[in-house]
């Protein structure tokens, strides 16, 4: 495969795709919609801020490589954007499903994708998903994704897309979400309220005596 796309292309290709699927009756894009839907805070990760120019910049890109083009429709002065995939790519619903994730939000396990990509195609199941991505990773026209080594404390593999052109595997390492450590567990934040329990017992015992020695004070 002959593309290497930018970040920002990747986003805008994304972007299309996702809106093509999820809301339809909005669709093609305006560049104004466009930069919106690339700057959301919600399915994005990372989240960017993106201004109209380089979005503009992204579309030019994409046209030159016959990935979206130019959508004007009558009685509307703002034109409009849609993406385009080769017919040789032969891709269907849980394709572009899957690409449309990897290159929204980055690297995903195959259970991420099931569940993000569910608004966009609905996976009968795991092996599903995981069938998807063996054909995008052996596909004669690609390969579009890799598996990537698994994270440090990590069960699961993720996957990339590679439309954004060959990938570094200590850059994904480097640009994994940071983990938050946990809390205690369920079992020692019951003991520590029992431990609490306890102490608030004693205190109250301490407190009848104290009141009764007072009370004797009077009698």
């Amino acid at each position: 495969m002959n593309l290497e796309l930018t970040p920002i292309e990747c986003r805008v290709l994304g972007c299309m795709i996702e809106k093509s699927i999820t809301t339809p009756e909005n669709y093609p894009l305006s560049l104004n919609s466009l930069v919106n839907a690339c700057n959301q805070k919600s399915n994005r990760f990372p989240v960017l801020d993106l201004d109209e120019p380089e979005v503009q910049d992204a579309l030019d890109e994409l046209r030159a490589q016959h990935l979206c083009f130019r959508f004007d429709t009558s009685g509307s002065r703002v034109p409009k954007f849609k993406y385009a995939v080769p017919g040789k790519w032969g891709f269907s619903a849980r394709h572009l499903s899957i690409l449309c994730e990897l290159l929204i939000r980055g690297p995903q396990t195959p259970g991420e994708l099931r569940t993000r990509g569910e608004r966009m195609h609905a996976f009968l199941d795991l092996n599903e998903v995981e069938s998807t991505l063996d054909l995008l990773k052996d596909h004669e026209e690609g390969p579009f994704i890799m598996k990537l080594p698994v994270l440090p404390r990590k069960k699961e593999a993720r996957f990339t897309q590679l439309i954004g052109g060959a990938i570094e595997i200590s850059e994904i390492q480097e640009a994994a979400p940071v983990v938050i450590q946990s809390g205690p567990s369920r079992n020692d934040r019951v003991d520590q309220l029992e431990q609490q329990i306890v102490e608030l017992k004693s205190e109250i015992e301490d407190l009848k005596a104290a009141f009764a020695q007072f009370k004797e004070q009077f009698e």
